[in-house]
């Protein structure tokens, strides 16, 4: 998440008025085996080299390689300079995991924290979002995790006919590691520019592990 960390930092730099704009992003290249080998060696990545996002067969993370960046200002900022105005982004937060069950597996309360935290800082009602970007890795852990603490925050009080749609571009480029949390922003920007959410990769049999029929939630397909 550190490249979100970066906007997050930005956003706050912006407001307090530090700055008139603000660059954010992330770069992530395989240039040496060693980190491979070692996530290898602790079977911490699909085997098939497939990012299998909620799905049952799910059984790791894939390497991706990519870069992404954000040319960030104030709103009234950039209508006076006429720029092209690609989003809004209008609450950021960020927070410490705190204690899991170990290094690679989430902590679902700390994740609801943070969402709440960044919907409250934009103003929003958790039921005005209709679609979640995840951060999605495919794990037999961390989705149903994240998915549950999805489900906690945008859920309650919501509709059976307006679900929450959730997607991951994971599936479509990997873990981009570094610059993974920019490649999730620049493709919701895109799913809000377009109005279409694309169909998520990979997903034949839901995971399990996940109360699918008891959720609001949808994987769009």
């Amino acid at each position: 998440s550190s490249s979100l960390v970066a906007v997050h930092l930005a956003c706050q730099s912006l407001r307090s008025r530090e700055c008139r704009m603000a660059l954010a992003g992330g770069v992530n290249l395989m240039l040496l085996p060693d980190t491979t080998i070692i996530l290898s060696k602790h079977k911490l990545m699909a085997p098939d080299g497939r990012c299998k996002t909620f799905d049952q067969a799910a059984d790791g993370y894939v390497r991706g390689e990519g870069c992404g960046m954000v040319v960030l200002k104030r709103v009234a900022d950039a209508l006076a300079d006429g720029d092209r105005i690609l989003a809004l982004i209008r609450g950021t937060a960020a927070n410490q995991d705190g204690p899991s069950s170990g290094l690679t597996a989430p902590h679902g309360p700390a994740q609801q924290a943070v969402i709440r935290s960044a919907l409250a800082n934009g103003g929003i009602d958790p039921l005005a979002v209709g679609y979640i970007e995840t951060h999605g890795t495919g794990t037999a852990l961390g989705d149903p995790i994240e998915v549950q603490a999805l489900s906690a925050v945008y859920g309650k009080g919501r509709p059976s006919d307006r679900p929450l749609y959730v997607g991951a571009v994971k599936t479509n480029i990997g873990h981009l590691e570094a610059a993974a949390g920019i490649a999730s922003l620049l493709k919701a920007i895109l799913v809000l520019r377009q109005r279409a959410i694309p169909p998520h990769r990979n997903l034949r049999v839901p995971n399990p592990h996940v109360p699918w029929e008891r959720l609001p939630v949808k994987v769009p397909d």
